[in-house]
């Protein structure tokens, strides 16, 4: 069984997440953590928990994702993956965290690339890739289909959808996502998203209104 926990950081109530099973082997997803309180809350987690942090995964690459991805690397040792279309926004990432008025590190470039289909392992565990563009091109969403759960980014949220009018973001392409990628996977999958509250599947099919 994959335990996960959340944490909400930033100034864009961005949700990091970490994975783990019996092994105590475990992912670190989306890291928004941007000041030493934050990197504390986590590295704090994760050793009172006795966790192995194994691989930095990134759903996609704007800044209120990657803000941690420097004290990822200078703590635990690892890099970044993501997928390749989403590189241009890790490349400009101290340009993009100084518009917004944000302090921020240059996040280290990716080790290397998620795809479509490819299975994030750790531990006993693995999760599936599924390619979810449309907030961003290179937006990915991960599941496992036994303990029933989608991390999903900023692809979908409990009652709406992520932005698509964000660089390289196209509102079609968002709505394909969800509905060829995320919607099959049934309605009982819990969706754990990038911002605020989770849902499930069935929910957002009967009361989402960008869905119907």
């Amino acid at each position: 069984m994959i335990n996960l926990h959340f944490f909400t950081f930033g100034p864009f109530q961005e949700n990091t997440y970490v994975l783990w099973d019996d092994t105590k082997e475990c992912i670190i997803l989306d890291p928004g953590n941007s000041n030493a309180t934050e990197n504390k809350k986590l590295s704090d987690f994760i050793s009172q928990n006795l966790l192995i942090p194994k691989r930095l995964i990134l759903t996609h690459g704007h800044v209120d994702h990657i803000s941690g991805n420097k004290y990822i690397l200078d703590t635990y040792g690892l890099l970044p993956e993501v997928h390749k279309d989403d590189v241009y926004f890790i490349e400009k990432h101290s340009a993009t965290a100084s518009i917004y008025g944000i302090p921020a590190e240059q996040s280290p470039m990716p080790k290397s690339f998620i795809n479509e289909g490819d299975t994030i392992s750790f531990g006993n565990s693995t999760l599936k890739t599924l390619h979810t563009p449309g907030h961003s091109p290179g937006s990915l969403s991960f599941y496992n289909k036994e303990d029933a759960f989608i991390i999903g980014g900023d692809v979908l949220f409990y009652g709406s959808i992520g932005r698509s009018d964000l660089p390289m973001g196209n509102h079609e392409t968002l709505i394909r996502s969800i509905k060829e990628k995320l919607m099959p996977l049934g309605d009982h999958m819990k969706v754990y998203s990038g911002h605020g509250m989770a849902t499930t599947i069935g929910f957002e099919r009967m009361n989402n209104p960008f869905l119907g």
